[in-house]
């Protein structure tokens, strides 16, 4: 059974830092390229960042390069998005997303960042 378990959010004021944590298991996890996404208050649910399987390497939206890391351990099956410099637009619920093992997601974890 495939199962995505987010953890790490919180509240924080503006400019501060929290780092997220996506526990996985049931698939095999140094094969897969690894996503987060959230969704704030109101919207879509939209694609923060990307870590492929190999190299690895990494991408970003612009509304959080430089800002955010995303990170993997493959021998704890775990992703990590460090986020620093947050903003109150940040505020949202965060997930991790596995693409190829289809509609399949966490309950994600709540961050709050106060003006």
């Amino acid at each position: 059974q495939i199962q995505l378990v987010e953890s790490g959010g919180g509240w924080v004021q503006a400019g501060g830092s929290l780092t997220l944590s996506c526990k996985t298991s049931g698939f095999p996890f140094i094969t897969y390229a690894l996503k987060w996404f959230r969704q704030r208050p109101g919207k879509e649910r939209e694609l923060v960042a990307t870590i492929t399987s190999t190299g690895p390497s990494t991408s970003y939206e612009d509304f959080v390069k430089g800002r955010f890391t995303i990170s993997r351990d493959n021998d704890k099956n775990t992703l990590y998005l460090q986020m620093n410099n947050l903003k109150p637009e940040d505020t949202a619920m965060y997930y991790c997303y596995v693409p190829g093992l289809g509609s399949v997601w966490g309950p994600g974890t709540q961050v709050t960042v106060s003006s």
